[in-house]
């Protein structure tokens, strides 16, 4: 398995996004409306990984982008976490906490101070990671914050104690 960095408007991210999108409308009955920009993830400002199977095949997906405090609820300093999926055929092989520990080193080396993800109630694959891997429940944030089934995540990535919601 090989990950590594690549624009999030590359094609082989943007096959990856249409299969997400695809799984959010089985899931949820529409797609993330989330406002989305190839800039967003350019370092230093975030990062954009795809993780390639061994004939070169992308199998998973995930980035980081940086946030501020704002009227969406987020914090100075927040790193988001959007797109992180793995392909149906690829699952259970841990590249969705592989791909989760180098975004938060990548963000934390940025001098992000918290990482942070939103997800909802119909991917309990993505909560049990999140939960698994240190991240507590907060405040929610981001376009879904006034949605019931939106769950909200974060997890410091200083020694500073963890924010509550």
């Amino acid at each position: 398995m090989n990950i590594r960095p690549i624009p999030y408007d590359h094609p082989d991210a943007l096959k990856l996004d249409e299969e997400v999108q695809a799984e959010y409308v089985v899931r949820y009955g529409e797609g993330d409306a989330t406002p989305m920009d190839a800039a967003h993830f350019a370092p230093p400002h975030g990062l954009y990984l795809l993780a390639y199977d061994t004939d070169g095949t992308p199998v998973a997906s995930g980035g980081w982008r940086s946030q501020e405090r704002g009227e969406e609820g987020y914090e100075d300093g927040d790193a988001e976490i959007k797109r992180m999926f793995v392909v149906r055929a690829a699952r259970g092989r841990g590249l969705a906490r592989r791909i989760l520990a180098a975004l938060e080193e990548s963000a934390r080396e940025a001098g992000r101070v918290r990482m942070v993800a939103e997800t909802g109630l119909e991917q309990p694959e993505a909560i049990g990671l999140y939960t698994s891997s240190g991240y507590a429940p907060v405040t929610k944030f981001g376009l879904y914050r006034f949605e019931e089934t939106s769950r909200c995540y974060a997890k410091p990535l200083t020694d500073a104690p963890p924010v509550r919601p």
